[in-house]
């Protein structure tokens, strides 16, 4: 199915555990309409059919929205890529302050036309590695990364970065969240698998003092 309702699209992703609003749904569509044409010229995703977009994207990243307090709430997205999980968390929670750190220039033109068309005010991309992100007065209350390799770099990155009481949200795989929840100087909660997928789970964790 190449296009969808809005109907469609919340009852597809009700599993996740986020009940979108129509306005949600809407921005998801477009977003999805940007991503495919923009995937024609630069690689973006590999995923290609909107039905799976819509799951294994949007699905996968809004739901950790259940982690998060919206309220004056400062999150940065490390290594966004095509966007996730920052933008649809972005999209589903208005109140969140997000931050794209990407370093590949297409990929942040990407990000900053999709911000732009679907009027996410609150979304700031930032091109450039983490390591090159400047630590501010207000330091960030959530980490986010879906698809980043060198987890021991991200973890002490992120621990000079979140506030107190902030934590890291981390997609991985079943090998790769046994060995990243091994580190001790983090707090783990228990993993949680994704719905739909028989190996793939979010691992939020907290810095130990």
């Amino acid at each position: 199915m190449d296009t969808f309702s809005v109907l469609e699209v919340q009852d597809a992703l009700r599993p996740y555990g986020v009940a979108l609003n129509d306005v949600a749904a809407e921005k998801i569509l477009a977003y999805i309409a940007i991503l495919r044409h923009w995937n024609k010229s630069i690689s973006l995703t590999t995923v290609t059919d909107p039905g799976e977009i819509l799951k294994f994207h949007f699905g996968e990243s809004i739901f950790a929205a259940g982690e998060l307090n919206y309220e004056k709430s400062r999150l940065a997205d490390v290594g966004s890529g095509a966007g996730f999980p920052g933008l649809p968390l972005a999209i589903v929670s208005p109140g969140l302050d997000v931050t794209l750190i990407e370093s590949n220039t297409r990929k942040c033109a990407f990000l900053s036309e999709v911000a732009r068309e679907l009027r996410l005010d609150s979304v700031t991309v930032f091109r450039g590695r983490m390591e090159d992100y400047p630590s501010e007065p207000r330091p960030l209350n959530f980490v986010t990364a879906r698809a980043i390799g060198n987890h021991a770099r991200l973890l002490a990155w992120a621990r000079n970065h979140v506030a107190p009481g902030g934590r890291i949200l981390l997609w991985l795989g079943e090998t790769d969240s046994r060995g990243v929840s091994a580190d001790a100087h983090w707090s783990w909660g228990p993993t949680k698998r994704i719905p739909g997928s028989d190996r793939r789970y979010l691992l939020v964790g907290a810095p130990k003092e």
